[in-house]
């Protein structure tokens, strides 16, 4: 049990930092909002299950937290999505989705 919660805990860990990776490296709010959810949620949740199975007594309280990051963190990033949109954020589009349909820019 040990090694593979060592091993969740260092799968969650790698998770965790793809989504920051994410969160600098994409070109809007709304590509952020999702790479930094969907990543940091999951290595949270690898992170939390690995000390849960290094620790069997934490284990538990350990599940009550996961439900809750499980529970809030799409309703957070949606939040954001929504303020985002309704301050008037577009989502970003590449240059050639950016052209009219005759070809002007």
């Amino acid at each position: 049990m040990s090694l593979l919660g060592s091993l969740l805990v260092l799968f969650g860990a790698f998770f965790c930092y793809l989504g920051a990776l994410g969160i600098s490296r994409m070109p809007d709010v709304f590509t952020r909002i999702q790479a930094g959810t969907k990543a940091a949620t999951l290595g949270a949740m690898c992170i939390l299950l690995g000390v849960g199975l290094q620790r069997p007594e934490w284990l538990p309280k350990l599940l009550v937290i996961i439900f809750f990051i499980a529970l809030t963190s799409p309703v957070g990033s949606s939040a954001i999505a929504r303020a985002a949109k309704v301050i008037g954020l577009e989502p970003w589009r590449a240059a050639e989705d950016r052209k009219d349909p005759e070809g002007e820019a």
